[in-house]
């Protein structure tokens, strides 16, 4: 994509501009502006130069092909019979083949005026090179022409062949050209002359007075009036380089214009997201700091609860997570521990932990989801909770987790999960991730009724509803998310409890974090295309669908996808538009995600001093998640079967435990 951006920027003088001449420090020589004509050869260090004959005139037109007055220009010379010599742009050639055929269909000769119109004599030498070879390449592409013939940009007569141009005009030659400049204003046509005019609407009204001269006899090409070559052969190679140059350049050009309607949706979309977001966050709140005199309150949930630890060589957090368990307010647990084949030590650790509410089942190693449905057989409780080996609870997390479910309706209830060990700068920025992403995202998916996902590392559930929908699915890897969404689809209400604090341990490592996040996101797509049918759905499914897909379609897949394309043209714009401009749209939407994210700490009581990671968290950690979604994408497109992959632990998660409580944190609803 940048390489498309830098040529169509090439193109348009955005990059290497070379629009404009310099003084000429030193004349023309005397065999050109006072030679015989504007038409110029090099031949061995001898200059050659000639006129057209009296009474005839070669008329040129520089530039284009012009879509609006290269076809006014053919329907007149067709009209007085007469030929002419255009000197194209081979950008322009490129974009405009037809014209460029019609030219050579109706008999009038083709010369170059370079690819862009760059001033040659200020160009660098690898562009100086390409701007002649891409227009031949154009002109072979369109037309199947090797021209002979240049006119270089910015000069006129012979003696503007002055200083740098002159330099440049032997380099020209050298390459094959015959240089055409043009003979002075106040030659008469009946001496014989080469006009040079542009492609507009006062070269139309010149050369139609001109073509009305009595005093000319001919209207004719350059190479026709002196008997010179106009062509040579062509290649087979030569042309298809031309067709793939035109290809080329048009799929920039398509791509560069798009941009526009890339950088409007996709900005669009992050705002909207962003005010959403926040709009909703704040409806969260007050809808728990509402009291209505007379309203009656739920019924405080005090029945037994199974707690469900799948566990897979996880020796180093195990005894965190349970003990966690054990000192909860909540006391009437049967902790269940499901070792899944582990070859470490986790079983033996659980075992050792003299509690008799904690149960270890030993299972062949066959995934986290058939862990929690043999752990799910083995439950004896109706209320049942599912967390991650690696995650350590508050002391009244699962009481509060599980006051929600005092609603019938209610068959699932999503905790607060935050990030444990925070050290190191990848940490901090995954701790912004899960504040600002994760949890804001959820208590708007409350507000709207279309929670997505209940994470495995803390949720809580009616036994009967997860028997209802079949237990946990194997068929993704996001096993937590296709529950989710097959509960929705049942009838069931998902709800968020913010103040059901657990603190996970999260990857410390590049190569961690994308494995956690490629499983995530791959499985979050699959359960997406599972569950695809509730966008169709009545009630409770049909809500979710079309409120939750929708906006994991939109905000998870869509914008993620467009993000590296929107990265490349915001440093096409520093490098080389207006740098100030790019720049002030960049901080503007950081400033704006600065205050959603610090709005978003407050919420959960965290400390606002971690927004100093945040510019940086936008050029690797977003980077990463970008290209996490893109692969998950072509992975799924091409059928590729991802395995589950788990993360090495160190027993850090219980780093922050007791740390700060979310805002307003309320037991019951």
């Amino acid at each position: 994509m940048f390489a498309a951006l830098l040529f169509e920027g090439w193109t348009t003088h955005e990059v290497d501009a070379a629009k404009t001449r310099s003084p000429c420090t030193s004349p023309a020589p005397d065999a050109v502006t006072k030679g015989n004509g504007p038409v110029i050869g090099i031949n061995r260090d001898r200059i050659q130069t000639a006129s057209m004959p009296a009474r005839t005139v070669a008329l040129t037109f520089d530039g284009g092909p012009d879509p609006v007055w290269t076809p006014r220009l053919l329907d007149l010379l067709r009209r007085h019979r007469a030929h002419a010599t255009f000197f194209l742009h081979g950008a322009q050639a490129a974009r405009h083949p037809d014209l460029v055929r019609r030219i050579r269909a109706e008999g009038h000769e083709i010369g170059s005026n370079t690819y862009t119109g760059a001033v040659l004599g200020e160009a660098s030498p690898a562009r100086f090179a390409t701007e002649l070879d891409l227009t031949q390449a154009a002109l072979a592409g369109t037309a199947n022409l090797h021209t002979t013939l240049l006119r270089m940009p910015r000069t006129t007569s012979p003696d503007t062949l002055c200083g740098r141009e002159w330099q440049a005009a032997r380099q020209a030659t050298a390459r094959g050209y015959v240089l055409v400049t043009a003979d002075k204003a106040a030659r008469k046509p009946a001496q014989g002359l080469v006009r040079q005019l542009s492609q507009t609407g006062t070269a139309y009204r010149e050369a139609r007075k001109l073509l009305t001269d009595r005093s000319v006899d001919r209207f004719t090409t350059v190479t026709d009036g002196l008997d010179l070559t106009p062509y040579t052969p062509v290649s087979a190679v030569a042309r298809w380089q031309g067709t793939a140059l035109i290809w080329g350049a048009g799929l920039g050009r398509a791509f560069s214009h798009a941009m526009t309607w890339v950088l409007g949706i996709a900005g669009a979309l992050g705002v909207l997201r962003l005010a959403l977001l926040v709009l909703f966050a704040r409806a969260h709140v007050r809808r728990l700091e509402r009291f209505r005199p007379g309203a009656p309150w739920l019924r405080e949930v005090i029945e037994p609860v199974t707690v469900l630890v799948p566990a897979y060589n996880e020796e180093a957090g195990i005894a965190s997570t349970v003990h966690s368990l054990l000192g909860s307010t909540h006391r009437d647990l049967q902790i269940l521990v499901i070792d899944d084949g582990s070859t470490d030590r986790t079983a033996e650790i659980a075992a050792g932990i003299d509690d008799p509410r904690v149960e270890v089942i030993r299972t062949p190693n066959g995934g986290k989801a058939a862990a929690l449905n043999t752990g799910l057989a083995h439950s004896r409780h109706d209320i049942v909770v599912m967390v991650d080996a690696d995650t350590v609870f508050e002391p009244d997390a699962v009481h509060r987790l599980v006051q929600p479910l005092a609603h019938p309706a209610v068959g699932a209830v999503s905790g607060n999960t935050k990030v444990g060990n925070r050290r190191g700068l990848l940490a901090k920025w995954q701790h912004l991730e899960y504040c600002f992403g994760f949890n804001l995202d959820r208590r708007m998916f409350e507000v709207l009724e279309c929670m997505t996902t209940v994470p495995g590392a803390i949720g809580a559930f009616r036994r009967d509803a997860l028997l209802g929908v079949g237990g946990i699915s194997e068929d993704t890897l996001a096993e937590d998310t296709d529950l989710t969404m097959a509960l929705w689809r049942a009838g069931w209400r998902v709800l968020y409890e913010e103040s059901a604090v657990a603190w996970t341990e999260v990857p410390t490592s590049l190569g961690q974090l994308w494995r956690q996040r490629y499983r995530w996101c791959y499985g979050t797509i699959q359960a997406m295309g599972k569950h695809r049918g509730a966008v169709l759905g009545v009630g409770t499914a049909g809500r979710f669908g079309r409120r939750g897909l929708t906006y994991l379609a939109l905000f998870q897949v869509v914008l993620p996808l467009l993000a590296p394309v929107i990265d490349v043209y915001a440093l096409y714009g520093v490098l080389f538009l207006d740098p100030l401009q790019s720049a002030g749209v960049w901080f503007a939407f950081l400033g704006v995600q600065l205050v959603c994210a610090a709005y978003a700490l407050r919420l959960d009581g965290e400390r606002r001093r971690t927004l100093w990671s945040m510019p940086l968290q936008i050029f690797v950690y977003r980077q990463l998640m970008y290209l996490v979604v893109i692969q998950s994408v072509v992975a799924l497109l091409l059928g590729s079967r991802l395995k589950w992959q788990r993360m090495k632990r160190s027993g850090t998660a219980a780093e922050q435990i007791g740390g700060p409580a979310p805002y307003k944190s309320v037991p019951t609803r």
